[in-house]
C-alpha cells in the first residue's frame, strides 16, 4: 500500500448501480444479499484521492462493531491521532477502505473487513458470530456522501479486546444502556445511526 493515501487504490462501485432500486438514507436492513452480490460483481478500484469528491462512485467500507453479551466496543481519539477533527470523539466502529490486496483470495469483501480488524484490534478470544446487519449511506455531509458501510456486527466469547494504537486511541467494553451518553455531540454521524437503528432497538 502505497504512503500517500491519495494514491491508494480502493474499491468502488459507480452510484447508478448501487442505487439503481433507488437510496436511501440511515442503515438499509433489507435486501442485503442483493447488495453484496450487486458490489461483487460491479466493483472497480480507483485512486482514493480522484474519488474522494466524486459522488459518481461510493467508497465501500466494512464496518465491525463488536459486542461482549451486553457490552459493545467504544473508543476514543486522542489528541496524538492524526485525524484531529477526531480528537476525543467516541466510535463504535471499526472500517476502512478495501484495497487490491483483499482480493488475492477468497472474499474480498470479508478478506478487507478482517484485515481492518486485526490492523485495529488486538482481541485475545474467538468470534461466534460475525452477522451483516445493515448497509449504512448518509449524504448530510461531504465526506459522507462518497461512502457506503457494510455494517457487521462481531460477538466475541471474551471480553478482552484492546486497540493497538494507544497512543491515538483508547478504548473498552460499555453496557449497550450507556452508549448514548457517551456518542453526544460532536461523535460521528455513523456512529449515531448505527446506535439509533439498531443498538437502541436492542434495548427495547
Amino acid at each position: 500500500m502505497t504512503n500517500n493515501k491519495d494514491d491508494e487504490q480502493v474499491l468502488v462501485v459507480k452510484s447508478d448501480i448501487i442505487f439503481g432500486n433507488g437510496k436511501w438514507q440511515g442503515l438499509k436492513t433489507d435486501n442485503l444479499d442483493y447488495y453484496v452480490d450487486l458490489i461483487k460483481k460491479n466493483y472497480e478500484f480507483r485512486r482514493r484521492g480522484d474519488v474522494e469528491e466524486d459522488s459518481t462512485f461510493q467508497q465501500i467500507i466494512p464496518y465491525v462493531i463488536f459486542n461482549f453479551k451486553e457490552k459493545y466496543f467504544l473508543y476514543k481519539y486522542l489528541p496524538k491521532t492524526t485525524e484531529k477533527r477526531l480528537v476525543d470523539t467516541y466510535q463504535l466502529g471499526f472500517g476502512g477502505h478495501i484495497n487490491p490486496i483483499d482480493g488475492q483470495e477468497g472474499n474480498i469483501l470479508e478478506v478487507g473487513m478482517m484485515r481492518e480488524w486485526f490492523e485495529e484490534v488486538d482481541f485475545k478470544g474467538n468470534i461466534l458470530e460475525k452477522k451483516l446487519i445493515g448497509i449504512l449511506k448518509d449524504d448530510s455531509m461531504s465526506v459522507e456522501k462518497v461512502h457506503i458501510g457494510l455494517v457487521y456486527n462481531f460477538i466475541g466469547d471474551s471480553p478482552n479486546i484492546f486497540v493497538k494504537e494507544t497512543e491515538k486511541m483508547e478504548g473498552r467494553l460499555v453496557d449497550l444502556k450507556d452508549i448514548g451518553k457517551h456518542i453526544e455531540g460532536n461523535s460521528g454521524i455513523w456512529v449515531k445511526i448505527v446506535y439509533n437503528e439498531y443498538l437502541r432497538k436492542l434495548t427495547k
